[in-house]
């Protein structure tokens, strides 16, 4: 009886080893940019979002409006890519998208949030 004590526990430690590295683990679900409509054409959006990236300190690496997509890395700690989409609305609006990136992964919604309180504020003007 002795001897199959080891050979239960060697299983009982393996087996917790990996139901533990599943908690420890990334989530694959990846959360959605953070997004919002604005009742701006989209390319006066698109214009005040490239202009307000830039004096925030970003880093335009790509630009095209044609395709309503900004590109742009910040230039200071903690340094972050960001990828920015505006696309059409409705009759007159535009969905203005925002996300973030470092190391590949996804930043929580929340590290762009003051970027989409200050692109408010310039397209309420």
């Amino acid at each position: 009886m002795e001897g199959k004590a080891p050979g239960k526990r060697l299983l009982a430690v393996v087996l917790m080893a990996v139901w533990l590295s599943g908690c420890a683990g990334s989530s694959s679900v990846a959360e959605p940019p953070r997004q919002m409509l604005v009742a701006v054409a989209p390319g006066p959006a698109l214009n005040e979002t490239l202009a307000m990236l830039m004096e925030q300190g970003y880093v335009v690496t790509q630009a095209d409006g044609e395709l309503g997509r900004i590109d742009a890395s910040l230039a200071r700690p903690p340094g972050y890519r960001l990828e920015a989409r505006v696309e059409p609305a409705g009759a007159s609006g535009a969905s203005v998208s925002l996300q973030g990136y470092r190391g590949g992964r996804r930043l929580p919604p929340a590290v762009v949030e003051p970027l989409f309180v200050e692109l408010q504020g310039r397209l309420a003007r």
